[in-house]
Protein backbone atom coordinates (compact mmCIF):
# COMPACT_ATOMS: atom_id res chain seq x y z
CA UNK A 1 0.00 0.00 0.00
CA UNK A 2 1.41 3.80 -1.31
CA UNK A 3 -1.55 5.70 -1.97
CA UNK A 4 -1.42 7.73 1.15
CA UNK A 5 -0.51 11.62 1.07
CA UNK A 6 2.01 12.20 3.43
CA UNK A 7 1.31 15.20 4.70
CA UNK A 8 3.56 15.04 7.50
CA UNK A 9 6.31 15.03 5.71
CA UNK A 10 5.54 18.58 4.88
CA UNK A 11 7.19 18.06 1.13
CA UNK A 12 6.56 17.86 -2.79
CA UNK A 13 7.94 14.46 -3.10
CA UNK A 14 5.57 11.35 -2.32
CA UNK A 15 6.23 9.82 1.30
CA UNK A 16 7.18 6.78 -0.02
CA UNK A 17 10.06 8.29 -2.84
CA UNK A 18 11.64 9.85 0.20
CA UNK A 19 15.04 7.59 0.34
CA UNK A 20 16.36 5.25 2.97
CA UNK A 21 20.10 4.48 2.52
CA UNK A 22 19.55 5.60 -0.79
CA UNK A 23 16.42 3.65 -2.09
CA UNK A 24 13.71 4.92 -2.16
CA UNK A 25 11.28 3.46 0.74
CA UNK A 26 8.58 2.05 -1.13
CA UNK A 27 11.27 -0.24 -2.74
CA UNK A 28 12.32 -2.02 0.31
CA UNK A 29 9.53 -4.26 1.01
CA UNK A 30 8.87 -4.56 -2.55
CA UNK A 31 12.21 -6.04 -3.35
CA UNK A 32 11.90 -8.13 0.00
CA UNK A 33 8.66 -9.42 -0.74
CA UNK A 34 10.75 -10.32 -4.15
CA UNK A 35 13.22 -12.36 -2.57
CA UNK A 36 11.07 -14.00 -0.14
CA UNK A 37 9.31 -15.68 -3.77
CA UNK A 38 6.30 -13.17 -4.25
CA UNK A 39 5.63 -14.17 -7.83
CA UNK A 40 2.96 -10.87 -8.32
CA UNK A 41 3.45 -7.48 -6.81
CA UNK A 42 1.45 -4.68 -7.00
CA UNK A 43 1.33 -0.94 -5.79
CA UNK A 44 -1.48 0.58 -4.35
CA UNK A 45 -0.97 4.51 -5.48
CA UNK A 46 -2.67 7.28 -5.69
CA UNK A 47 -4.23 9.12 -8.82
CA UNK A 48 -1.78 12.26 -7.77
CA UNK A 49 1.63 10.82 -7.31
CA UNK A 50 3.04 8.78 -10.08
CA UNK A 51 5.58 6.02 -8.28
CA UNK A 52 6.19 4.35 -11.18
CA UNK A 53 10.07 5.46 -12.36
CA UNK A 54 10.76 4.67 -8.31
CA UNK A 55 9.19 0.90 -8.64
CA UNK A 56 11.73 -1.98 -9.49
CA UNK A 57 11.12 -3.56 -12.98
CA UNK A 58 7.98 -5.83 -13.18
CA UNK A 59 5.74 -4.27 -10.69
CA UNK A 60 2.28 -3.46 -11.20
CA UNK A 61 0.36 -0.58 -9.89
CA UNK A 62 -3.12 -0.10 -8.90
CA UNK A 63 -5.30 3.18 -8.71
CA UNK A 64 -6.78 4.22 -5.11
CA UNK A 65 -9.21 6.55 -6.59
CA UNK A 66 -10.21 8.49 -3.30
CA UNK A 67 -8.40 8.35 0.06
CA UNK A 68 -10.39 6.70 2.21
CA UNK A 69 -8.74 4.41 3.91
CA UNK A 70 -6.20 1.51 4.23
CA UNK A 71 -9.85 -0.94 3.41
CA UNK A 72 -10.33 1.31 0.47
CA UNK A 73 -6.76 0.76 -1.30
CA UNK A 74 -7.42 -3.11 -0.81
CA UNK A 75 -10.98 -2.91 -2.07
CA UNK A 76 -9.27 -0.89 -5.50
CA UNK A 77 -7.17 -4.34 -5.85
CA UNK A 78 -9.91 -6.21 -5.65
CA UNK A 79 -9.92 -8.26 -8.52
CA UNK A 80 -6.13 -8.79 -8.22
CA UNK A 81 -6.87 -10.20 -4.37
CA UNK A 82 -9.46 -12.78 -6.19
CA UNK A 83 -7.02 -14.11 -8.10
CA UNK A 84 -4.72 -14.72 -5.82
CA UNK A 85 -4.11 -18.11 -3.73
CA UNK A 86 -2.29 -16.31 -0.86
CA UNK A 87 -2.05 -12.02 -0.41
CA UNK A 88 0.19 -10.64 1.14
CA UNK A 89 -0.04 -6.89 2.48
CA UNK A 90 2.64 -4.38 3.38
CA UNK A 91 3.02 -1.20 4.08
CA UNK A 92 4.93 1.07 1.40
CA UNK A 93 6.05 3.17 4.56
CA UNK A 94 7.56 0.23 6.49
CA UNK A 95 11.49 -0.35 4.85
CA UNK A 96 12.83 -2.52 7.65
CA UNK A 97 10.53 -5.71 6.97
CA UNK A 98 13.20 -8.54 5.97
CA UNK A 99 12.39 -11.36 3.37
CA UNK A 100 13.49 -13.53 6.28
CA UNK A 101 10.55 -12.22 7.87
CA UNK A 102 7.66 -11.99 5.39
CA UNK A 103 8.82 -15.89 4.55
CA UNK A 104 7.81 -16.55 8.37
CA UNK A 105 4.71 -14.88 8.05
CA UNK A 106 3.75 -16.85 4.91
CA UNK A 107 4.91 -20.24 6.00
CA UNK A 108 2.82 -19.36 9.51
CA UNK A 109 -0.72 -18.49 7.54
CA UNK A 110 -0.19 -21.78 5.33
CA UNK A 111 0.79 -24.05 7.89
CA UNK A 112 -2.68 -22.46 9.73
CA UNK A 113 -4.62 -22.42 7.25
CA UNK A 114 -6.06 -19.51 8.54
CA UNK A 115 -8.02 -17.07 6.17
CA UNK A 116 -6.41 -14.11 7.94
CA UNK A 117 -2.50 -14.04 9.85
CA UNK A 118 -1.64 -10.70 11.60
CA UNK A 119 1.70 -9.77 12.23
CA UNK A 120 2.53 -8.61 15.19
CA UNK A 121 5.40 -7.79 17.42
CA UNK A 122 6.49 -7.17 20.90
CA UNK A 123 7.30 -3.62 22.27
CA UNK A 124 8.47 -2.34 25.91
CA UNK A 125 6.39 0.87 25.43
CA UNK A 126 3.71 -0.01 22.96
CA UNK A 127 2.26 4.33 22.51
CA UNK A 128 -0.25 4.15 20.64
CA UNK A 129 0.11 0.90 18.42
CA UNK A 130 -3.08 -1.21 17.98
CA UNK A 131 -2.89 -3.78 20.62
CA UNK A 132 -3.55 -7.64 19.94
CA UNK A 133 -5.74 -9.45 21.77
CA UNK A 134 -5.68 -13.23 21.80
CA UNK A 135 -8.19 -15.35 22.55
CA UNK A 136 -8.09 -19.38 23.14
CA UNK A 137 -5.55 -21.14 21.48
CA UNK A 138 -3.55 -18.48 20.13
CA UNK A 139 -5.68 -17.07 17.43
CA UNK A 140 -5.95 -13.10 17.37
CA UNK A 141 -9.93 -12.62 19.11
CA UNK A 142 -9.61 -8.94 18.00
CA UNK A 143 -7.61 -5.61 17.51
CA UNK A 144 -8.16 -2.68 20.33
CA UNK A 145 -6.95 0.27 18.63
CA UNK A 146 -5.50 2.89 21.70
CA UNK A 147 -4.68 6.09 19.34
CA UNK A 148 -7.37 8.15 21.68
CA UNK A 149 -8.26 8.38 25.14
CA UNK A 150 -10.95 5.20 25.68
CA UNK A 151 -10.07 2.98 22.66
CA UNK A 152 -8.51 0.63 25.34
CA UNK A 153 -9.54 -0.53 28.36
CA UNK A 154 -6.27 -0.34 31.39
CA UNK A 155 -5.63 -4.12 30.70
CA UNK A 156 -5.77 -3.55 26.91
CA UNK A 157 -3.59 -0.97 27.39
CA UNK A 158 -1.26 -2.93 29.32
CA UNK A 159 -0.69 -5.73 26.65
CA UNK A 160 2.79 -5.24 25.22
CA UNK A 161 2.25 -7.01 21.38
CA UNK A 162 1.11 -5.01 19.06
CA UNK A 163 0.16 -4.89 15.52
CA UNK A 164 2.41 -4.55 12.63
CA UNK A 165 0.53 -3.68 9.79
CA UNK A 166 1.76 -6.91 7.94
CA UNK A 167 -0.93 -9.55 7.02
CA UNK A 168 -1.16 -12.74 5.23
CA UNK A 169 -4.69 -13.41 3.69
CA UNK A 170 -6.04 -16.35 1.84
CA UNK A 171 -7.28 -14.39 -1.46
CA UNK A 172 -10.42 -15.80 -2.21
CA UNK A 173 -11.50 -14.49 1.85
CA UNK A 174 -9.97 -11.36 1.67
CA UNK A 175 -11.66 -10.54 -1.39
CA UNK A 176 -15.24 -11.36 -0.04
CA UNK A 177 -14.66 -9.43 3.13
CA UNK A 178 -13.37 -6.27 1.99
CA UNK A 179 -16.35 -6.35 -0.14
CA UNK A 180 -18.24 -6.09 2.32
CA UNK A 181 -16.45 -3.79 5.21
CA UNK A 182 -18.41 -0.02 5.52
CA UNK A 183 -16.99 3.40 6.39
CA UNK A 184 -19.56 4.21 9.09
CA UNK A 185 -17.23 5.85 11.08
CA UNK A 186 -16.10 10.17 11.84
CA UNK A 187 -13.69 9.33 9.30
CA UNK A 188 -15.88 8.25 6.21
CA UNK A 189 -13.12 5.64 5.93
CA UNK A 190 -12.31 1.62 4.95
CA UNK A 191 -10.15 0.12 7.65
CA UNK A 192 -8.26 -2.91 6.79
CA UNK A 193 -8.69 -4.61 10.07
CA UNK A 194 -12.35 -4.39 9.39
CA UNK A 195 -12.04 -7.63 7.17
CA UNK A 196 -10.99 -9.94 10.53
CA UNK A 197 -14.52 -10.05 11.81
CA UNK A 198 -15.58 -11.27 8.95
CA UNK A 199 -13.15 -13.92 7.42
CA UNK A 200 -14.07 -15.37 11.30
CA UNK A 201 -17.90 -15.42 10.73
CA UNK A 202 -17.05 -16.77 7.72
CA UNK A 203 -15.86 -19.75 10.09
CA UNK A 204 -11.89 -19.01 9.29
CA UNK A 205 -9.19 -18.62 11.48
CA UNK A 206 -7.20 -15.24 12.16
CA UNK A 207 -4.00 -16.30 12.88
CA UNK A 208 -0.93 -14.61 14.22
CA UNK A 209 2.85 -14.82 13.51
CA UNK A 210 4.74 -12.57 16.50
CA UNK A 211 7.73 -11.30 14.95
CA UNK A 212 11.02 -11.16 16.74
CA UNK A 213 12.26 -8.09 15.36
CA UNK A 214 10.53 -5.18 15.99
CA UNK A 215 12.15 -3.16 13.22
CA UNK A 216 8.79 -4.21 11.32
CA UNK A 217 6.94 -2.00 13.23
CA UNK A 218 8.95 1.13 12.17
CA UNK A 219 6.79 3.17 10.26
CA UNK A 220 8.33 6.57 8.31
CA UNK A 221 5.24 9.44 8.83
CA UNK A 222 7.54 12.41 9.42
CA UNK A 223 11.03 13.21 9.02
CA UNK A 224 11.78 12.31 12.06
CA UNK A 225 10.59 8.94 11.54
CA UNK A 226 12.44 8.71 8.70
CA UNK A 227 15.67 9.57 10.15
CA UNK A 228 14.99 6.92 13.19
CA UNK A 229 14.53 4.13 10.17
CA UNK A 230 17.15 5.23 8.19
CA UNK A 231 19.92 5.21 10.85
CA UNK A 232 19.04 1.66 11.94
CA UNK A 233 18.88 0.59 8.09
CA UNK A 234 22.33 1.98 8.06
CA UNK A 235 23.09 0.16 11.44
CA UNK A 236 21.97 -3.39 9.88
CA UNK A 237 23.61 -2.66 6.36
CA UNK A 238 26.89 -2.19 8.03
CA UNK A 239 26.83 -4.82 10.70
CA UNK A 240 26.06 -7.42 7.60
CA UNK A 241 28.78 -6.22 5.42
CA UNK A 242 30.83 -6.74 8.70
CA UNK A 243 29.84 -10.20 9.04
CA UNK A 244 30.90 -10.80 5.55
CA UNK A 245 34.35 -9.50 5.98
CA UNK A 246 34.43 -6.00 5.59
CA UNK A 247 36.56 -4.25 8.22
CA UNK A 248 34.56 -0.54 9.04
CA UNK A 249 36.93 0.78 11.31
CA UNK A 250 34.41 3.58 12.86
CA UNK A 251 30.42 2.52 12.12
CA UNK A 252 29.36 5.82 13.55
CA UNK A 253 30.84 7.82 10.63
CA UNK A 254 30.42 5.28 7.76
CA UNK A 255 27.55 5.10 5.36
CA UNK A 256 26.57 2.69 2.61
CA UNK A 257 24.25 2.62 1.05
CA UNK A 258 21.34 -0.48 0.25
CA UNK A 259 22.37 -1.43 -3.66
CA UNK A 260 26.65 -1.13 -2.81
CA UNK A 261 28.29 -4.34 -2.94
CA UNK A 262 31.58 -4.84 -1.25
CA UNK A 263 34.13 -7.94 -1.51
CA UNK A 264 35.89 -9.58 1.83
CA UNK A 265 39.02 -7.84 3.24
CA UNK A 266 37.87 -4.73 1.75
CA UNK A 267 38.64 -1.78 4.85
CA UNK A 268 36.30 1.05 5.11
CA UNK A 269 38.16 3.98 7.23
CA UNK A 270 36.10 6.84 8.78
CA UNK A 271 34.28 9.28 7.09
CA UNK A 272 34.08 7.33 4.25
CA UNK A 273 29.94 7.03 2.11
CA UNK A 274 29.63 4.48 -0.61
CA UNK A 275 26.03 5.99 -2.38
CA UNK A 276 24.20 4.45 -4.88
CA UNK A 277 25.45 1.05 -6.99
CA UNK A 278 29.31 1.22 -5.71
CA UNK A 279 31.12 -1.86 -5.75
CA UNK A 280 34.33 -2.14 -4.35
CA UNK A 281 36.82 -5.20 -4.83
CA UNK A 282 38.70 -7.41 -2.40
CA UNK A 283 41.95 -5.56 -0.69
CA UNK A 284 41.18 -1.98 -1.40
CA UNK A 285 41.14 0.59 1.44
CA UNK A 286 38.41 3.61 0.91
CA UNK A 287 38.97 6.74 3.00
CA UNK A 288 39.18 7.83 5.40
CA UNK A 289 37.12 10.73 4.11
CA UNK A 290 36.37 9.61 0.97
CA UNK A 291 32.66 9.32 -1.20
CA UNK A 292 32.36 7.24 -3.82
CA UNK A 293 28.70 7.19 -6.04
CA UNK A 294 28.07 5.05 -8.60
CA UNK A 295 31.34 4.19 -8.96
CA UNK A 296 33.32 0.67 -9.69
CA UNK A 297 36.76 -0.65 -7.70
CA UNK A 298 38.53 -3.15 -8.67
CA UNK A 299 40.72 -5.16 -6.29
CA UNK A 300 43.57 -3.36 -4.03
CA UNK A 301 42.68 -0.18 -4.66
CA UNK A 302 43.61 2.71 -2.41
CA UNK A 303 41.42 5.80 -2.56
CA UNK A 304 41.66 8.33 0.69
CA UNK A 305 40.64 11.66 1.03
CA UNK A 306 38.63 11.97 -2.68
CA UNK A 307 35.31 12.33 -4.36
CA UNK A 308 34.35 9.31 -6.93
CA UNK A 309 31.01 9.78 -9.17
CA UNK A 310 29.91 7.26 -11.98
CA UNK A 311 33.33 6.13 -12.69
CA UNK A 312 35.72 2.77 -12.93
CA UNK A 313 39.44 2.03 -11.28
CA UNK A 314 41.19 -1.11 -12.01
CA UNK A 315 42.78 -3.13 -9.94
CA UNK A 316 45.67 -2.34 -7.87
CA UNK A 317 45.09 1.57 -8.63
CA UNK A 318 45.93 4.51 -6.27
CA UNK A 319 43.52 7.72 -6.10
CA UNK A 320 43.90 10.43 -3.97
CA UNK A 321 44.67 12.14 -1.85
CA UNK A 322 42.10 15.18 -2.79
CA UNK A 323 41.23 13.58 -5.94
CA UNK A 324 38.07 14.26 -8.27
CA UNK A 325 36.82 11.81 -10.40
CA UNK A 326 34.32 12.53 -12.80
CA UNK A 327 31.61 10.36 -14.60
CA UNK A 328 32.95 8.54 -17.36
CA UNK A 329 36.78 8.39 -15.80
CA UNK A 330 38.28 5.10 -15.95
CA UNK A 331 41.47 4.19 -14.26
CA UNK A 332 43.42 1.40 -15.70
CA UNK A 333 44.99 -1.57 -13.62
CA UNK A 334 48.17 0.07 -11.59
CA UNK A 335 47.37 3.41 -12.52
CA UNK A 336 47.62 6.49 -10.09
CA UNK A 337 45.59 9.57 -10.24
CA UNK A 338 47.32 11.56 -6.77
CA UNK A 339 47.09 14.82 -5.44
CA UNK A 340 44.37 17.10 -6.69
CA UNK A 341 43.90 15.64 -9.73
CA UNK A 342 40.60 15.91 -11.76
CA UNK A 343 39.75 13.39 -14.21
CA UNK A 344 36.27 13.47 -16.24
CA UNK A 345 35.47 11.18 -19.41
CA UNK A 346 39.03 9.82 -19.90
CA UNK A 347 40.89 6.78 -20.18
CA UNK A 348 43.87 6.24 -18.29
CA UNK A 349 45.98 2.99 -19.41
CA UNK A 350 47.33 0.36 -17.43
CA UNK A 351 50.12 1.94 -15.43
CA UNK A 352 49.76 5.45 -16.57
CA UNK A 353 50.34 8.14 -14.14
CA UNK A 354 48.58 11.41 -13.37
CA UNK A 355 50.25 12.37 -10.23
CA UNK A 356 49.04 15.77 -8.87
CA UNK A 357 47.36 19.24 -9.50
CA UNK A 358 46.67 18.16 -13.10
CA UNK A 359 43.46 18.19 -14.75
CA UNK A 360 42.19 15.21 -17.59
CA UNK A 361 39.20 15.82 -19.60
CA UNK A 362 38.28 14.25 -22.25
CA UNK A 363 41.54 12.62 -23.08
CA UNK A 364 42.97 9.24 -23.79
CA UNK A 365 45.94 8.37 -21.91
CA UNK A 366 47.93 4.94 -23.25
CA UNK A 367 50.06 2.92 -20.90
CA UNK A 368 52.26 3.68 -18.59
CA UNK A 369 52.50 8.14 -19.75
CA UNK A 370 53.62 9.88 -16.88
CA UNK A 371 51.47 13.74 -16.95
CA UNK A 372 53.76 16.07 -15.31
CA UNK A 373 52.32 18.30 -12.51
CA UNK A 374 50.23 20.86 -13.53
CA UNK A 375 49.48 19.09 -16.83
CA UNK A 376 46.31 20.36 -18.02
CA UNK A 377 43.55 19.17 -21.02
CA UNK A 378 42.03 21.85 -22.87
CA UNK A 379 38.63 20.31 -24.12
CA UNK A 380 36.37 22.85 -24.86
CA UNK A 381 36.73 25.76 -27.14
CA UNK A 382 34.00 27.56 -26.45
CA UNK A 383 31.57 25.63 -28.48
CA UNK A 384 32.10 21.93 -28.46
CA UNK A 385 34.55 19.56 -26.62
CA UNK A 386 37.22 17.90 -28.34
CA UNK A 387 39.53 14.93 -27.34
CA UNK A 388 43.12 14.76 -26.45
CA UNK A 389 45.70 11.08 -26.90
CA UNK A 390 48.23 10.74 -25.44
CA UNK A 391 50.28 7.80 -26.06
CA UNK A 392 52.05 5.41 -24.51
CA UNK A 393 55.10 5.91 -22.52
CA UNK A 394 54.83 9.72 -22.95
CA UNK A 395 56.32 12.46 -20.08
CA UNK A 396 54.80 15.62 -20.42
CA UNK A 397 56.78 17.73 -18.27
CA UNK A 398 55.36 20.29 -15.87
CA UNK A 399 52.85 22.91 -16.78
CA UNK A 400 51.73 21.91 -20.38
CA UNK A 401 48.82 22.39 -21.98
CA UNK A 402 47.47 20.22 -24.32
CA UNK A 403 44.85 22.02 -26.67
CA UNK A 404 42.44 19.38 -28.28
CA UNK A 405 42.05 18.25 -30.41
CA UNK A 406 45.25 17.44 -30.26
CA UNK A 407 47.51 14.01 -29.87
CA UNK A 408 51.11 13.23 -28.43
CA UNK A 409 52.70 10.19 -30.15
CA UNK A 410 54.29 7.05 -28.34
CA UNK A 411 57.13 7.58 -26.01
CA UNK A 412 56.98 11.34 -26.94
CA UNK A 413 58.22 14.41 -24.22
CA UNK A 414 56.64 17.86 -24.02
CA UNK A 415 58.72 20.34 -22.73
CA UNK A 416 57.78 22.51 -19.51
CA UNK A 417 55.86 24.94 -19.75
CA UNK A 418 54.77 23.98 -22.86
CA UNK A 419 51.27 24.96 -24.81
CA UNK A 420 50.89 22.07 -27.53
CA UNK A 421 48.83 23.04 -30.03
CA UNK A 422 50.00 20.96 -32.62
CA UNK A 423 50.48 17.08 -32.85
CA UNK A 424 53.77 15.78 -31.49
CA UNK A 425 55.34 12.88 -33.04
CA UNK A 426 55.74 9.44 -31.95
CA UNK A 427 59.03 9.42 -29.88
CA UNK A 428 59.73 13.54 -30.27
CA UNK A 429 60.19 16.24 -27.52
CA UNK A 430 57.38 19.12 -28.01
CA UNK A 431 58.35 22.58 -27.02
CA UNK A 432 55.73 25.30 -27.33
CA UNK A 433 57.12 28.47 -25.33
CA UNK A 434 58.17 32.08 -25.47
CA UNK A 435 62.31 32.63 -25.04
CA UNK A 436 63.69 33.68 -22.01
CA UNK A 437 64.73 37.10 -21.55
CA UNK A 438 66.65 38.38 -18.39
CA UNK A 439 66.79 42.46 -18.03
CA UNK A 440 70.11 43.09 -15.59
CA UNK A 441 69.79 45.17 -13.14
CA UNK A 442 65.58 45.11 -12.43
CA UNK A 443 66.02 44.72 -8.80
CA UNK A 444 68.53 47.49 -8.22
CA UNK A 445 66.31 50.08 -10.48
CA UNK A 446 62.84 49.06 -8.63
CA UNK A 447 64.75 49.92 -5.38
CA UNK A 448 65.55 52.99 -6.05
CA UNK A 449 61.97 54.05 -7.51
CA UNK A 450 60.74 53.06 -4.12
CA UNK A 451 62.96 55.05 -2.42
CA UNK A 452 62.45 58.42 -4.33
CA UNK A 453 58.43 57.90 -5.08
CA UNK A 454 58.85 57.71 -8.82
CA UNK A 455 56.33 56.24 -10.60
CA UNK A 456 56.49 53.01 -12.60
CA UNK A 457 56.49 52.39 -15.97
CA UNK A 458 52.67 51.93 -15.78
CA UNK A 459 52.34 55.72 -14.16
CA UNK A 460 51.56 54.65 -10.70
CA UNK A 461 53.32 54.93 -8.02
Amino acid sequence: MAAGQGTRMKSEVPKVLHEVCGRPMVAWPILAAREAGAERICVIVSPERDLSDALPEGVETVIQPTSDGTGGALRSAREVIAASETVLVLSGDHPLISAEIIGELVSTHQDAGAGATVMTTELDAPGSYGRIVRGEGGDVERIVEAKDPGDATPEELAITEVNAGTYAFAGAALADAVGRIGNDNAQGEYYLGDVLPLIREAGLRIAAYASPDPGVNLGVNDRVDLARATEEARRRLLEAHMRSGVTVADPASTWIDADAELASDVTLLPGTSLRGATSVGSGSVVGPMTTLIDSRLGRDVTVPHSYLVECAVGDGASVGPFAYLRPGAALGEGSKAGTFVEIKNSEIGDGAKVPHLSYVGDADVGAGANLGAGTITANYDGFRKHRTKVGEGVRTGVDTALIAPVEVGDGAYTGAGSVITEDVPAGALGIARAKQSNVDGYAQKKSEQAEQGKPNEKGKS
